[in-house]
């Protein structure tokens, strides 16, 4: 995937000013920087919930600005929101259907993939979602985006809200993913462990590309520490 110089906002204000990104087959890449930096708002204007104003996106060398976010889910490319990222009224293994409903051919296979990955969620299968935990529900909104096999999952603050525990448990099982060729581009609250998860990562500051570099290379610069990372 590759975004040149993207603007995007919402109303008439711009909140990215020319963004530049790209993300290789089977990276983890994270985006960092400050609150209000347009972190999440780049994610969503990757998969096109947002428009992009100007710049161009390119996924699988096509270009999909101006495609609508269900035609970018079935090119491959999934976006799980840091909030509203499961059907709270519905069962464990009807959020998994609906997460299909692009791809709707032989979910029921892909279904018994993803309770292989994350067997807490077969135990849970017929449970309400809004009972589940706030670790089994990341667990689910990842296994939502996982049903269409995507190669692009676009992760806004997927450690939210769960204790210091449940967010190893998770970033192992990210880390997991990936490891099996899944590319994702993460924003994440806790940079730290974000850039030591990272193959690279970039750094915006008021809608803007400030840094760029290897996560273990963002991780030791003194600006990055200072500014981003608590010293």
């Amino acid at each position: 995937m590759r975004a040149e110089a993207i603007s995007s906002g919402y109303g008439d204000e711009d909140i990215l000013h020319g963004v530049t990104i790209h993300v290789d087959r089977g990276e983890i890449v994270s985006i960092i920087g400050p609150n209000g930096a347009g972190k999440s708002t780049l994610l969503k204007t990757l998969c096109c919930l947002l428009r992009a104003r100007q710049g161009n996106i390119y996924f699988e060398g096509t270009p999909v600005k101006g495609m609508s976010p269900r035609e970018v889910t079935r090119k491959g490319m999934c976006y799980v929101p840091q909030e509203q990222n499961i059907f709270p009224n519905l069962s464990v293994t009807e959020n998994l259907e609906m997460g299909a409903y692009v791809a709707p051919k032989g979910w029921r296979t892909r279904q018994e993939q993803i309770f292989e990955r994350f067997p807490v969620l077969r135990a849970r299968r017929k449970m309400r979602a809004g009972n589940l935990s706030g670790g089994e529900r990341q667990m689910l909104a990842l296994g939502m985006a996982l049903i269409v096999e995507p190669s692009l999952m676009l992760l806004d603050e997927p450690s939210a809200g769960l204790s210091p525990l449940l967010m190893d448990s998770l970033f192992e099982k990210i880390a997991e993913i990936n490891r099996q060729g899944l590319a994702m581009v993460i924003v994440e609250q806790n940079a730290i462990e974000a850039l030591r998860l990272s193959h690279r990562a970039y750094v915006l500051v008021m809608g803007r590309n400030r840094l760029e570099g290897t996560g273990q290379a963002l991780l030791e610069d003194p600006e990055v520490r200072r500014s981003f990372l608590g010293g």
